[in-house]
């Protein structure tokens, strides 16, 4: 039998899933501020200490207006924010 075949196999861990972190926009709603960046989410314990890059998806509904700061947001997070009257900033 050849070798590759009697070896065991092991799947594949990316060294960039260790820093980063997808937040859907009902949580955002649930941290209790109105401005959102990565300090609230590690205060609000929805991201991890060792997360760098945060990355807000869109899903759940979003009733009220935030600003997200600093965070990579997705095309229709960004207009679900728009649309409840929040900003996206750099």
């Amino acid at each position: 039998m050849p070798l590759q075949r009697r070896l065991p196999k092991f799947g594949f861990n990316s060294r960039k899933a260790r820093y980063a972190a997808a937040i859907r926009t009902d949580a955002l709603s649930r941290c209790g501020e109105e401005v959102i960046d990565l300090a609230v989410l590690r205060k609000a314990k929805l991201v991890g200490r060792s997360k760098v890059r945060v990355k807000v998806i869109a899903a759940g509904k979003l009733d009220k207006a935030l600003v997200v700061r600093g965070l990579i947001v997705s095309r229709g997070a960004r207009e679900m924010i728009e649309a409840a009257g929040g900003t996206v900033e750099p």
